[in-house]
């Protein structure tokens, strides 16, 4: 089984929840691509069992990143029927009615592929903590599971 995770990370927070996410597929035998997402073809994830983007937010108005709108705007146009997806990313409380809105962003976008959601998008305050990892773990668990059927 193959995963590939797409990321953008400003701060390293998003950085270090996708190291977790990887591990913990790693962990349960899944070969892991990760890619950043200023040089990631959302048309490689056909290559893939599981389709996994993790993504910040910007600013007061929950704008993409720049380096991941491009990947965004092209995800729509891949056929990922048969294939799982998952988001997670970062976000700050301070912009509570955007917080994380780049994630909800991707999960909306990631159901016009075809994919099926293998698990609830996983939003981390800032930089992941104990309950976080957890989180990220099971986020993990989940959507290898959902792969699995």
């Amino acid at each position: 089984m193959q995963a590939r995770i797409v990321y953008a990370s400003m701060t390293g927070n998003t950085e270090q929840c996708m190291d977790i996410v990887e591990e913990a597929l790693e962990n349960l035998g899944v070969t892991v691509i990760v890619e950043e997402s200023a040089f990631a073809d959302p048309f490689d994830f056909e290559e893939d069992d599981i389709c996994i983007v993790g993504t910040y937010t910007w600013g007061p108005d929950g704008n993409l990143p720049d380096e991941i709108i491009d990947f965004y705007e092209e995800l729509e146009e891949a056929e990922l029927t048969g294939k799982v997806f998952g988001v997670f990313g970062t976000g700050d409380t301070f912009y509570e009615d955007k917080f994380c809105q780049s994630v909800l962003d991707f999960d909306s976008q990631f159901e016009k592929t075809g994919a099926a959601r293998g698990s609830e998008c996983v939003k981390v305050e800032l930089d992941p903590e104990e309950n976080d990892i957890a989180q990220l773990e099971q986020f993990a668990e989940a959507i290898y599971e959902a792969a699995r059927t």
